[in-house]
Formats: C-alpha cells, sequence, structure tokens
C-alpha cells in the first residue's frame, strides 16, 4: 500500500491506499468516492469471496458462515441455511436505541467500513464494496441509533442498520428526510443485495462507527486548540496582561513542541514585541499565564492520536481474517476498539480542560474586581443604564455549566468493560462510548468557545472605547477575528437575548468558518 490516497477534485478513491482522518471528514461532508477499478484490484478481492465458497463446497468450518455467531460459535449451521445467516445477523442487532448518528456522521461511518473492507482481508465481494460507494455518492444515508455497541465485537448495532439498508430493510436519510428504505429503492430502481456467506459479519464485525467518530473528533479537536489559542490572546488583552508570559526564549526551557506551537500562536497573535506590560500585576494568574501548557497538552497529544485513528482507519478489523492468497481463515480479535477508546478517553480529557481554561478565563473578565477596570459582566451600558443592563452575566452562567457537564464527562469510558453475551465477550473496548462521551464534550466545549468569543471581542472593544488600548496596534489575526464577530454581533449595550448570536457562532466553530490560522 502506497502512503497516501488519492484525492481528486472533492473525490475520495478507495483500495490499496491508506487513508486519511481529512479525507474520512471530507466524505463526512459530502465528497464523492470512487473505488479503485483496477482489474487485477478487483480480482484480490473476488478472489477472497471466491475462497469462501469453495471452504462451504468442501465443508469447511468457518466461524459465523457455517456456524452461529459469538458464544454459538460451536452451533453448527447447515449448508441449506448459510445463505440465510448474514440476513438473520442484521435482524437481530436491529435493537440500538437513543439519538441517530447525524447524516455526517452516518456518511463518515460508511467510509470507515468501506476502507477496512476494500483491503481484501474480509472475504466480501466487490459488489458489496460497489453498493456503498453508490449509497455514498447518492447521499442515501443509513438511519443508525448511537447506543448498543460495547465496541469488540465491534459496533455490531449500529454496523446492523448499514447492513439492513444494503438489504433494503429499515430507514435512510434521503434528500433530508428519513423513510424506509424499501421506499427509496423503489424509487431510485435499486435492486437489494442478498448478502454472500460471511458478507454480514464483515460488515458488522469491525471498529467503524467509533473510528468513523474518531476521525470527525479530531478535526474538531485540533481546531479548537487553534481556536482557544486566539481566545487567550483576546482575554490577555481585554485583561491588559503581560505579553511576556509568551516569550520564545521562555518556552525554549521547556521543549514540548505542542506547547511551544501554541505559545507561538498566542505570541504572535499579540504582537509581543509592540504590546508592553499594561497590567500592575508582574505575573498573570494561572489561565492566562499557563494556557499554552494547558492548550499544549492536547496539541501535543494529536500526533499519536492521528496514529491510533488511521492505523485503525487502515485496518482489517473484522474475525475471521480471510487469507485468500496463503487460503487462510484467521481467527483473532481485530474487532477490538482499544486503540480508539484510549485516544477517545484521552482527547476528551485534553478538549474538557480546555473548556476548564476558557470557563476560568471568562470569570476573569467578567468581574470587576479582577478585569483591570471593565464594568461588570463586560456590559456596554452607560450612565444611569447601568443598572438594569447585566451584559453577559447569564451567558457565564450558562458557559459554567457546559464545562461541569464537559468536565463530568472526562470519565474514562474504556475501563468499564462488562462480560456479556454468555460471557463470550467478557472484556470489550467501550471504544465507541469513548467517542460518544468525546463528542459531547467537544459540543459543550464548542459552546463554551462561542460563548468567549463574543465576550472577549466585546472586552477588546471596551478597552479600545476607553481609549486604552489602539485599534491600529492590533495585529492583522486578531482584527480579522474581531472583524468577523461584529459582522454578526454588534456590541452588548441593551440587555438582548443572545441564543441565536450563540448558536450561529458554535454552528461557525464547527464548520472551520472563524479564520483562527496564520
Amino acid at each position: 500500500m502506497s502512503q497516501t490516497t488519492q484525492t481528486t477534485a472533492q473525490t475520495v478513491v478507495f483500495g490499496r491506499q491508506l487513508l486519511s482522518l481529512e479525507q474520512v471528514v471530507a466524505v463526512a461532508k459530502g465528497a464523492k468516492v470512487e473505488l479503485c477499478a483496477d482489474s487485477d484490484y478487483i480480482e484480490s478481492i473476488q478472489k477472497g469471496a471466491r475462497f469462501i465458497d469453495s471452504l462451504l463446497h468442501e465443508e469447511g468450518v468457518v466461524y459465523g458462515v457455517t456456524t452461529g455467531y459469538g458464544d454459538s460459535c460451536t452451533v453448527a449451521v447447515g449448508l441449506d441455511l448459510v445463505h440465510e445467516l448474514p440476513l438473520h445477523l442484521s435482524r437481530f442487532h436491529g435493537c440500538g436505541l437513543g439519538d441517530t448518528l447525524s447524516p455526517l456522521q452516518a456518511r463518515a461511518v460508511m467510509a470507515c467500513r468501506l476502507n477496512s473492507l476494500a483491503i481484501g482481508k474480509s472475504g466480501v465481494s466487490y459488489e458489496l464494496l460497489q453498493r456503498i460507494e453508490t449509497l455514498l455518492n447518492l447521499n442515501l444515508v443509513p438511519v443508525i441509533p448511537e447506543e448498543g455497541s460495547v465496541g469488540a465485537s465491534g459496533d455490531l448495532t449500529p454496523l446492523s442498520y448499514l447492513a439492513a439498508v444494503l438489504v433494503g430493510e429499515r430507514e435512510v436519510i434521503y434528500d433530508g428526510r428519513r423513510r424506509p428504505t424499501q421506499e427509496v429503492y423503489a424509487e431510485l430502481n435499486i435492486t437489494p443485495l442478498r448478502l454472500r456467506p460471511k458478507e454480514g459479519l464483515a460488515l458488522m464485525n469491525g471498529t467503524a462507527v467509533m473510528t468513523a467518530l474518531a476521525c470527525l473528533a479530531y478535526d474538531r479537536a485540533q481546531y479548537l486548540a487553534r481556536l482557544c489559542s486566539r481566545l487567550t490572546a483576546l482575554a490577555s488583552l481585554t485583561l491588559k496582561g503581560n505579553s511576556h508570559h509568551f516569550d520564545e526564549i521562555l518556552f525554549a526551557a521547556k521543549p514540548h513542541p505542542g506547547q511551544n506551537q501554541i505559545a507561538t500562536w498566542i505570541r504572535e497573535d499579540l504582537n509581543h514585541f509592540e504590546h508592553p506590560r499594561n497590567s500592575d500585576r508582574l505575573q498573570d494568574r494561572y489561565s492566562i499565564r499557563c494556557a499554552p501548557h494547558i492548550i499544549g497538552v492536547l496539541q501535543d497529544a494529536l500526533p499519536f492520536m492521528r496514529q491510533f485513528i488511521e492505523t485503525e482507519l487502515n485496518s482489517a478489523n473484522d474475525n475471521p481474517i480471510v487469507d485468500a492468497e496463503g487460503e487462510h481463515i484467521l481467527h483473532g480479535g481485530h474487532f477490538y476498539g482499544g486503540h480508539i477508546a484510549f485516544a477517545m478517553d484521552g482527547m476528551k480529557n485534553a478538549v474538557a480542560n480546555l473548556a476548564d481554561l476558557i470557563d476560568r478565563q471568562m470569570a476573569l473578565v467578567m468581574d470587576p474586581k479582577f478585569n483591570n477596570g471593565l464594568p461588570a459582566n463586560l456590559s456596554a451600558a452607560t450612565g444611569n443604564r447601568r443598572a438594569i443592563n447585566h451584559g453577559f452575566k447569564a451567558v457565564q452562567i450558562g458557559v459554567s455549566a457546559w464545562t461541569a457537564e464537559a468536565l463530568k464527562h472526562t470519565m474514562p469510558a474504556s475501563v468499564f468493560s462488562r462480560s456479556t453475551e454468555c460471557h463470550n465477550q467478557d472484556k470489550v473496548s467501550m471504544g465507541t462510548i469513548a467517542a460518544r462521551d468525546c463528542m459531547r464534550v467537544l459540543q459543550l466545549t464548542e459552546q463554551v468557545a462561542a460563548a468567549a468569543l463574543l465576550a472577549m471581542s466585546q472586552g477588546v472593544r471596551l478597552r479600545i472605547m476607553q481609549q486604552e488600548l489602539a485599534e491600529t496596534s492590533l495585529t492583522p489575526s486578531l482584527a480579522t477575528t474581531l472583524a468577523q464577530v461584529e459582522a454578526d454581533f454588534s456590541l452588548l449595550t441593551e440587555d438582548r437575548p443572545l441564543e441565536a448570536v450563540l448558536r450561529n457562532t458554535i454552528a461557525k466553530i464547527q464548520a472551520g468558518a472563524w479564520e483562527v490560522c496564520q
């Protein structure tokens, strides 16, 4: 396999190349997909399916093909029933509950499962891969409930909803509507697949759901690290902070690369050499001074998290593994999602710390005891109007609530293994729960960041209005951010509901719309 997957004109090519998590995100957001159509590649896939067929003719024993599933692996399935077995597997796992994955998340799941099966170690047909390709390009995605996976044997229950759609059952999201799959297939003249032996197991017995969420989480987390660096620069200006806390010589003494990257971003945003210390304090409080050390933990962890996620993404992670070339059926546990579980537990911890950091910065800028001369709650009201206006008071309470909830979710899911399925699955990863927790922590932290973006922008504008900060002294990066915020949010002088602008700001964070990269 080569080191990168081809991507041309927003088309991601599957088969024989490694997929990056950015390409999963691109597919999730609507990029077209293309399955490798080289004849020798097609033959390599078909060889696995034919090998399974040959074992049936020879009456070989293959787990999940001529046996029951899980603890039922000792139950023999007659050759007259093996073609029904995949359908039963998909149907009895149709018990997912909770909220459903968004279409974006479901597309990411489809991309991850397609990529794993396209490696050619799962004994599936090329036709199966083509059908997933077709559904993605039609933007026809399965309705997948979030809950029901313990992360080994993979994401059985949620992935059963993909298998079910392939055979024309359950529901899909198509053209923005939730509809029966059978109805949409009839409308589009699509013939439901009949799953071949091993194909039901190959579709379901893998880590595609947790891996898809991990790819999306990584994309959001790395953006948040950059955004929180920008917010720290804005907070420092709002508080008349000491920009020397981010000095290059200082950080050379503690050379964690991610931490130093964060310090560099903040330093460059502040135009360190042109902003002398304005505060009466020699040292700012920790939530400003130690921001690179806090955000830097996430920044330094991202490379190993990428390694874990992309290795899992580019693995054959079902069971059994089919070695068509050597004619081996290899029974193992590649469906175990321990690496994703660890990465997601670590990521949610590091991201929640960002929420906690920004929450503390918000507390400083709101309180006239700590904000170096700004009005309480950053209200821009003047004269006798100050008495009835409360600025960001309620928003800060919301920030405290969102932060507390984010911190509550940092309990590692991976340590809560439960023995299940007649003690066959007696040690499981909980990787999908960890990934779902991480997505919730990201959502809450993005809410905190959105509130801070509005508040810190107001704080800087108040400093300018009070002639304590020259607008011309702002770096282009900070000036751009302020202009973007001002386009959506006028100065908060008289109290008004802020829900709509908060939701809009959150949506822009999640779309990567704020220009926070150098």
